[in-house]
């Protein structure tokens, strides 16, 4: 089976996002770009779509108009190994116009909602000690960006 390809539907900006997550994430590339031509919705030569892979993982970047937007209906996860991973994504996603939210949740400028998780955060919230599992998610609901440090002094209180 081919793998599912999430299209991205962007008003005119989908190869100026194509670059940006290409340029955040590892082993992600630009594939193709294909552009409007005459007869056609958008103005002839103006770019239509962008394929291109993050992390090995194909989408599709859209011009389709102002028609739809995104909104938190629909968020990509990124599970990041430690503290510096979550602050480097998050910066990256939060600056030049994007929008910190509760939980880890992050729109790009764009408008496209991210989630930037430690691995830890399932770690302490799989726990068999589910009192302590439930003090990191109480502690994880209070936050905007998640802070490692503050989920494993909450999950280890007395």
């Amino acid at each position: 089976m081919k793998p599912i390809t999430p299209c991205l539907w962007f008003d005119t900006e989908g190869e100026e996002a194509a670059k940006f997550y290409t340029s955040l994430f590892p082993n992600s590339r630009i594939t193709e770009v294909t552009h409007y031509g005459p007869n056609t919705p958008g103005p002839e030569g103006a770019v239509l779509t962008v394929s291109f892979e993050i992390n090995g993982q194909p989408f599709i970047a859209l011009n389709g108009g102002p028609q739809f937007t995104f909104d938190e209906a629909i968020s990509f996860e990124i599970l990041c190994k430690d503290q510096a991973e979550v602050d480097r994504y998050w910066d990256a996603l939060t600056g030049d116009g994007g929008e910190e939210s509760q939980c880890g949740w992050v729109k790009d400028r764009f408008g496209v909602s991210w989630q930037v998780v430690p691995e830890r955060l399932y770690e302490l919230m799989r726990d068999p000690d589910t009192e302590k599992a439930q003090r990191a998610m109480q502690a994880m609901l209070q936050m905007r960006k998640l802070d490692v440090a503050e989920l494993e002094k909450a999950f280890a209180q007395a």
